[in-house]
């Protein structure tokens, strides 16, 4: 069988059908942006300190009540103590003054029995607030974080799979409705834990849209229209729904407002899957092939060409066997083996990390919100670049070689130059993040390609951790794809055998460079 790009070439890259494709899938992702970080609004922690009740204190003692506390040399009110009420009562009573007649430091402390009392200056509510999530409960407050990408790191992975069996475009749409239903049910939680399991069931479809979506137009788009797909097209995509965020959070500062307009957006999607097809490289792998030329013909009509009689003439339904693959598959051979394990640890860079930590950026949380977003756009537009026309493996490597060492010469800069270096760090992670799931498409077969990437982007999470770790994870990464196979100017695989082909290939057109 001729490659698909070769027997589908009569369709031309750019017609109407590529626009619709092109276009549909890339608005499937935006909601993406603004779903995946919306986690720093709504688990930022406002100011608070001690609520005290109605009770009969005199002026000076209302103020008096919170003890005062050196924080990073600066003086703020305790946010998680008060002055006994019952010995301040007393005091009070008694026409004491604090600070004059009583001295504070010989006063007996206590919790904050009452609650607390939240600044409402930024916010009017988040789940902190709402669910006290403060002192003592502290703990629950990054650990949301956690959960979600838990979430986020198990649909991933189980999507990948679910999409090379079931296909990609059910996938796609069921992923969506996962998280669009379950962000709308948050709103409804009544404790903590029940807002962290419909958070951890929300986070199944976040990255499972993108990979789904992605893959399936890298896998209908063909030539410089694919690379302007996989690069520009979902990237800024996903870049213009993280820029929205602030901007969703600037109007709606009560928690469960935002949550509901984030959730929105996703119903619009619904009526797309009678414009959106089915993968025909994946529905030629499960050797329906009959339904792989009815979407290349109707593609055809839309684009006003002509298609042959019978498109894909040499397929040849034994050769392809409908074998299901799974995760297993990507360490079944050695070659498909060392690739998976590369893979895997060449996409551990830290862009999330990099992506959460914006409070450094700004004073205002929205406006450093946004710089973390608008930092994406350039990256997103050198990955497209790199990918148009340099090789795969020098792109990755020297990226994330910037990346890291930006990262380690964070910590011996001055604060505002520590600001800039950490700009740099996030543009080149970026870039690197976005080059190599493209490049994680490409390596693999489309009877694997969504298990891979799935699989590869599980380990895409670690964030909350130090820049010197997130540094050294970039430049070991960096060194790792040094052993990673080459595939700038190559088709897709199609199945396995071929993706063997192409890297044994590759292997022996270096040796004969070598000697």
């Amino acid at each position: 069988m001729k490659d698909y790009d070769d027997t589908t070439a009569f369709l031309g890259q750019w017609g109407p059908f590529q626009q619709i494709v092109f276009f549909l899938l890339c608005a499937s992702i935006f909601p993406n942006g603004f779903g995946a970080f919306s986690l720093v609004y709504l688990t930022d922690i406002p100011s608070h300190h001690c609520l005290v009740p109605e009770v009969n204190l005199t002026q000076d003692w209302q103020e008096g009540i919170i003890p005062v506390k050196v924080v990073n040399g600066k003086e703020e009110l305790s946010r998680c103590s008060r002055y006994r009420l019952d010995v301040v009562r007393n005091l009070s009573a008694q026409g004491y003054i604090p600070g004059r007649d009583v001295n504070l430091t010989d006063l007996e402390q206590e919790d904050c029995v009452d609650g607390w009392s939240y600044s409402t200056d930024i916010y009017q509510s988040t789940i902190v607030s709402e669910f006290d999530l403060v002192c003592g409960e502290q703990w629950k407050q990054p650990f949301t974080s956690t959960v979600y990408f838990l979430g986020v790191l198990v649909g991933s992975f189980l999507s990948g799979q679910l999409s090379d069996r079931f296909g990609r475009k059910p996938v796609l749409f069921a992923t969506v409705a996962v998280q669009t239903f379950f962000t709308f049910v948050e709103i409804f939680s009544p404790s903590w834990t029940v807002f962290s399991i419909l958070l951890f069931i929300s986070g199944l479809g976040q990255i499972s849209n993108y990979v789904s979506a992605f893959v399936l137009g890298t896998e209908i788009l063909t030539g410089n229209v694919r690379v302007l797909f996989s690069s520009m097209g979902v990237c800024l995509a996903f870049a213009f729904g993280y820029m929205m965020l602030p901007l969703f959070a600037y109007f709606l500062r009560d928690w469960r407002s935002l949550l509901l307009a984030l959730s929105v957006p996703g119903l619009l999607y619904f009526p797309l899957w009678w414009f959106v097809p089915e993968s025909p490289r994946w529905l030629l792998s499960q050797g329906r092939v009959e339904e792989a030329e009815t979407i290349v013909r109707d593609a055809a009509k839309r684009n006003q060409v002509e298609a042959p009689e019978v498109i894909f003439d040499n397929y040849n339904t034994e050769t392809h066997p409908k074998e299901h693959f799974n995760i297993f598959s990507l360490l079944r051979t050695r070659n498909i083996r060392n690739t998976t394990v590369i893979l895997c640890m060449v996409l551990s860079a830290g862009y999330f990390g990099l992506s959460l930590n914006t409070s450094r950026l700004h004073a205002n949380p929205y406006i450093s919100c946004f710089i973390s977003a608008a930092v994406e756009v350039p990256a997103y537009i050198s990955s497209w670049l790199a990918l148009r026309y340099l090789p795969r493996r020098l792109s990755v490597i020297c990226i994330l070689l910037l990346g890291g060492v930006s990262l380690y010469l964070i910590q011996l800069v001055p604060q505002n130059l520590s600001v800039a270096l950490e700009m740099l760090g996030k543009f080149a992670i970026t870039t690197g993040t976005a080059l190599l799931f493209a490049y994680t498409a490409e390596l693999y077969p489309t009877v694997l390609r969504n298990t891979a990437t799935g699989t590869c982007t599980t380990l895409l999470l670690p964030f909350y951790l130090p820049y010197i770790i997130l540094g050294t994870l970039a430049v070991v990464s960096s060194f790792a794809s040094l052993f990673l196979p080459e595939s700038f100017g190559q088709p897709l695989p199609q199945t396995i055998q071929q993706m063997h082909q192409r890297e044994r290939a590759v292997k022996t057109k270096r040796q004969k460079v070598e000697t």
